[in-house]
């Protein structure tokens, strides 16, 4: 088996970034991340732990609060208007706000890339980490499991734009049929979804499905397909999250710019 670190590669682009955090500082320019979530998911709790110490390693401050329905929208209104934020993420998925807060963020403040305007940090980061390993995607047969607004969709709209042969499944979709595809994008958040059975010999996966079970933070891939030599994959912990997370930074500094 061949990985697709995105750790590796994350960790090139966050020496670049504490650098770039110094020159900012020089000219009294500071960045700061905002981000807003409204429940206790032990994957929301995850992701915002990895955003923080991020943060802190470049020298980004970060600011993170849990927002109800009744303040959600004079919370999102107040660092919109704050100077000194230069990126807002609304961390997904919401358990009980309306995804219109969404709209209060100004595009550009708006890092993840979730008001539609432009690609997420997600679908971004799934190129970055292709690219970077010299993944070749033209002439080849792509697919993505799962069409959600972080990850498919964006990154659907991505390829296409880009002339690539590029294949949704979502829900109801034989996934049998990813055995004739030569790189696999899953994103659906269902535990051990792909099969070993359902992918191509020589197959590149990149599996950006997250969800916790039992306490434990798991992707789309079944185990057993971790077991073959011929496939490229992305690791269990640090393939893409690292790079998206990277991203995001690199958002916020532009946006401090």
């Amino acid at each position: 088996m061949k990985e697709l670190n995105g750790r590796e590669l994350a960790g090139y682009v966050k020496e670049r970034q504490a650098h770039q955090v110094k020159a900012l500082r020089s000219r009294k320019k500071r960045a700061k991340l905002a981000i807003f979530y409204d429940n206790d998911s032990p994957v929301i709790a995850k992701y915002m732990s990895l955003k923080q110490r991020y943060g802190e390693d470049i020298g980004v401050e970060v600011e993170v609060k849990k927002i109800t329905p009744a303040d959600a929208e004079t919370e999102l209104k107040r660092v919109a208007d704050d100077a000194s934020v230069t990126g807002i993420i609304v961390q997904l998925p919401l358990a009980e706000c309306d995804m219109k807060i969404l709209d209060l963020i100004p595009l550009k403040k708006d890092v993840d890339g979730l008001r539609g305007k432009s690609d997420t940090a997600t679908a971004m980061a799934i190129h970055w980490l292709l690219t970077g390993y010299g993944v070749e995607l033209t002439d080849k047969k792509l697919a993505i499991v799962g069409h959600g607004k972080l990850v498919g969709a964006p990154l659907e709209r991505m390829w296409r734009e880009s002339g690539y042969d590029v294949t949704v499944f979502d829900r109801g979709s034989d996934l049998n049929l990813l055995s004739n595809y030569d790189v696999v994008v899953t994103a659906t958040g269902v535990p051990g979804l792909i099969k070993t059975t359902m992918l191509k010999y020589g197959a590149v996966i990149v599996d950006a499905g997250t969800a916790s079970e039992g306490g434990v933070i798991k992707g789309d891939l079944d185990d057993a397909a971790r077991e073959r030599d011929d496939l490229t994959l992305t690791p269990k912990i640090g393939g893409v999250g690292p790079l998206t997370v990277a991203m995001l930074f690199e958002r916020v500094l532009q946006a401090a710019e």
